[in-house]
C-alpha cells in the first residue's frame, strides 16, 4: 500500500472512534435534558457527575485530538520523505536510462570500431595464408626437383656401375653382330640391346639399332622396326646405314598399309641417296607398285 493510502485508512479509523464517543456524549446530554422532572438535589448531584464525565470526555477528545494530529503530520512527513524518494528515484531512473542510451552509442562506435580491426585482421590472415601457401608450393617444387635430381644421380650411378661391368664396346659390338649373322636373334637382340644403353653417343650405336630393327622386320614385327629405323635415320644421318634404314622404313611402311606414307619414303631415298643400291632397290619397288619414282605424275615405265 503507497503512503496516501495509509494516511487515508488511519484519518478514517481515527475519525470513526472519534465520532462514536460524540454521539456517546450526545446521548447522556439528551438523556440529562429529558430527566429534568428528577429532584433538584438528585438532579445537582447527577448534573455534577455528568459536567464531570463530559469535561473528562473533553478532555479525552483534546488528547485525541492532538494525538490525531501529531500522527497526522508523522503521515505528511512520512509522505513527503515517499514523494520525495520517488522523485530521487525517478531522476535516478532518467539519469540511468541516459546513461544506458549513451553507453549504447559509445558501445556501437566501439563496435563499429573493434569490427574494422577483426576485419583488417582478418584480412592479414587471409594474405598470410597465402604466403603460406606460396610458400608450400615452392617448397614443394623444391622437394619434387631435389627427389627428381636424386633420382637422376641414382640412375647415372646405376649406370656407371652397369657400365663399370659391361664388356668393352667392341667386344660386345663385335659378340652382337656374330649372334645375329649366326641367326641367333634373341643372343643378338639382347647384346645390341645392351650396347645401345652403355654405349648410346657412340657411332656404332647407329648400326645397333638398324640390326634390331632388321630382326624385328623379319619377325613381320613393322611398327617397331619403324621405330627403330627412324632412330637410325634421325640420330645418326651421316651414319653408314641411314641410307638402308629409310630405304626399309619404306617398305616397312607398305607392310603396314601406309601405301602413300611408304611411297614418300621411297622417294626420298631416290633423291637423297640417288647413286646408292639403296635407290636402286627403291625404283624397283615403285616400279612394281605402278608408281613414279618421283612426285611429278610420270610413272616408271615413261621414265625409261
Amino acid at each position: 500500500m503507497n503512503g496516501g493510502g495509509v494516511h487515508a485508512g488511519l484519518h478514517h479509523l481515527e475519525k470513526t472512534d472519534s465520532e462514536m464517543k460524540i454521539q456517546r456524549i450526545t446521548s447522556i446530554v439528551a438523556l440529562t435534558l429529558t430527566l429534568g422532572v428528577i429532584p433538584a438535589l438528585g438532579a445537582s448531584k447527577e448534573m455534577i457527575q455528568l459536567q464531570t464525565q463530559v469535561q473528562a470526555l473533553q478532555d479525552q477528545m483534546s488528547r485525541m485530538q492532538q494525538s490525531f494530529d501529531e500522527r497526522m503530520g508523522v503521515m505528511n512527513h512520512l509522505m513527503e520523505q515517499n514523494t520525495d524518494n520517488m522523485n530521487k528515484v525517478s531522476a535516478a531512473m532518467t539519469q540511468l536510462q541516459n546513461n544506458m542510451a549513451k553507453l549504447q552509442s559509445d558501445t556501437s562506435g566501439k563496435t563499429d570500431q573493434i569490427s574494422g580491426q577483426i576485419q583488417a585482421l582478418n584480412d592479414s590472415v587471409d594474405e598470410l595464408k597465402a604466403r603460406v601457401a606460396k610458400l608450400s608450393k615452392q617448397l614443394e617444387d623444391m622437394q619434387a626437383a631435389q627427389q627428381s635430381l636424386a633420382a637422376n644421380q641414382a640412375a647415372q650411378q646405376a649406370q656407371q656401375q652397369a657400365l663399370a661391368q659391361a664388356p668393352p664396346a667392341d667386344v660386345l659390338y663385335k659378340n652382337a653382330l656374330r649372334d645375329y649373322n649366326a641367326g641367333n636373334n634373341g643372343v643378338a637382340t639382347q647384346e645390341f640391346s645392351d650396347y645401345i644403353k652403355f654405349y648410346r653417343s657412340n657411332d656404332l650405336a647407329g648400326n645397333a639399332y638398324f640390326y634390331l630393327a632388321e630382326m624385328q622386320f623379319r619377325g613381320a614385327n613393322y611398327a617397331e622396326a619403324v621405330k627403330n629405323y627412324d632412330q637410325v635415320i634421325q640420330n645418326f644421318p651421316g651414319g653408314n646405314k641411314a641410307a638402308s634404314a629409310s630405304l626399309k622404313k619404306g617398305f616397312a611402311l607398305i607392310e603396314l598399309g601406309q601405301k602413300d606414307d611408304g611411297i614418300a619414303e621411297l622417294r626420298h631415298v631416290i633423291q637423297r641417296y640417288p647413286r646408292s643400291n639403296e635407290a636402286l632397290q627403291a625404283r624397283e619397288r615403285l616400279k612394281k607398285l605402278g608408281v613414279a619414282a618421283s612426285s611429278t605424275g610420270r610413272r616408271e615405265s615413261d621414265e625409261s
